[in-house]
């Protein structure tokens, strides 16, 4: 079988392969600090161009979108390929064993910022086309690309981009390599993903910090304040009570359930992975919690003084961010006015900010693009991959779903220690070359898919 090829290609290349993906995590590509995006953006086009690829840089209301087409002819099937190139700031940089935007490897992983989330994950998709031609020098689909520069920013205009442009993104299925493998390290297909809601409360009282001795007992600690209302929100036992809050969620599908029970669960493996070895349930609640229930959390508090020593102050400003996950088909908006219309009706004095949200996704489990890429996953892994319908966190996969109205489909290329959004961020070699093979196999079946339907 020509796909035999590949591990032998990726021997002779692995140094090129490697040092073209050291290329695109040196580049600076900060989304919320708007540093080295435009010239990320150019970089991946010219990356994009040397492998034959068609490619532009479109503008948004926002960073710009690197997209790339490969066309057969205009009926044959379509595949799109998400990614994005931008990155999260390194911060706090002395808690890094090497620079953040100077690639190193250091027991078999590659540690540099982007090399998880995405750009390792973007440029096996890049390298596993590359590849593909190398073998079969055509191929059998239509592929387009689409890379955004705002993921890591909420992707606050992609929605908008990609309603003004359905006709040039049109396509039969959309597969995004982002995110994490399942800790168990078996190959695992996502199909959807939680959405969110970002939003700040913020509680003022004096003009200025006070003397807690001099005005102490006299003017009120916006603090408290916030403490009162957030006790309003939330019961001891996680519930929210927020007024119908839990409205509209779906249910998950007999197969969700099924799919959700063959997931493997190693509570103390998880709790080490993640730090947390307290963790105290069994697969059938975590599994469940974690895709299928949505989340309210305080992302973080800030009142007064924190530092060393002593500041004996009552603070005039105090905030919190709370950071919601959401399930489908919950909507981000109205769970935005929900929680507006229960901070007026406990505290109206309390200022409440719209930050960012994403709406969630979920594609059915059974439609045959999911078996054929479940299928090409199998091949390539040699092992049967976990099938969990949502991802915990959020991917703007609800454009794709809900916009372009294509089944989508997440494959994480990465490994699940990677620490994404942490200091010392890595993808294993390892991993980076299976994600190369992987996108060989599941473009492969998909051509012998079309060909048959």
């Amino acid at each position: 079988m020509p796909l035999g090829k590949i591990q032998s290609i990726l021997f002779d290349k692995k140094e090129e392969y490697l040092e073209q993906l050291f290329v695109l995590l040196r580049q600076k590509s900060i989304s919320t600090q708007n540093d080295g995006i435009t010239e990320c953006a150019e970089l991946l086009k010219n990356i994009m161009v040397e492998i034959g690829i068609n490619t532009k840089i479109m503008k948004t209301n926002g960073h710009p979108v690197v997209y790339g087409e490969m066309l057969k002819n205009e009926n044959a099937f379509t595949l799109l390929f998400y990614g994005h190139y931008d990155v999260q700031p390194p911060d706090p940089m002395d808690e890094w064993l090497s620079p953040p935007f100077e690639p190193t490897i250091r027991d078999g992983r590659i540690y540099a910022r982007g090399a998880g989330d995405n750009k390792g994950q973007l440029m096996a998709t890049l390298l596993g086309i590359k590849t593909y031609i190398d073998i079969f020098e055509d191929l059998p689909i239509n592929i387009k690309f689409i890379f955004e520069g705002e993921e890591e920013n909420g992707s606050p205009h992609l929605a908008s981009f990609v309603e003004k442009n359905k006709e040039l993104l049109k396509a039969d299925l959309v597969y995004t390599a982002d995110g994490s493998s399942h800790n168990s390290d078996s190959p695992l297909l996502l199909l959807g993903a939680r959405g969110s809601l970002q939003l700040e409360l913020k509680a003022t009282e004096a003009k200025w910090d006070n003397h807690s001795g001099n005005t102490g007992n006299i003017v009120p600690n916006p603090a408290w304040r916030l403490i009162d209302l957030l006790q309003t929100m939330r019961d001891q036992n996680g519930n929210v009570l927020i007024e119908g809050f839990y409205d509209n969620i779906r249910e998950p599908s007999a197969k969700e359930q099924e799919l959700l029970q063959t997931l493997p669960f190693d509570k103390d493996d998880i709790g080490e992975k993640i730090g947390y070895p307290g963790l105290d349930m069994d697969g059938k609640t975590y599994y469940h919690k974690l895709t299928m229930e949505p989340t309210f959390n305080i992302a973080g508090i800030h009142s007064g003084y924190s530092g060393e020593g002593v500041k004996t102050i009552i603070p005039s400003t105090a905030t919190v961010k709370l950071d919601v996950r959401l399930v489908v088909d919950q909507d981000p908006e109205d769970i935005y006015n929900k929680i507006c219309r229960h901070v007026e009706k406990h505290d109206p004095g309390i200022e409440v900010t719209h930050l960012v949200s994403m709406e969630p996704s979920r594609t059915p489990a059974d439609l045959d693009t999911v078996k054929v890429v479940t299928n090409a996953v199998c091949d390539s892994y040699q092992k049967e991959p976990l099938i969990q319908p949502s991802l915990g966190s959020s991917l703007p996969v609800y454009v794709w779903t809900n916009i372009l109205k294509t089944p989508s489909i997440i494959v994480p290329y990465a490994n699940f220690d990677q620490r994404n959004h942490s200091p010392n961020e890595n993808i294993k070699g390892d991993n980076f070359f299976d994600g190369i093979t992987c996108t060989c196999h599941v473009i492969h079946q998909l051509g012998e898919y079309a060909k048959n339907r």
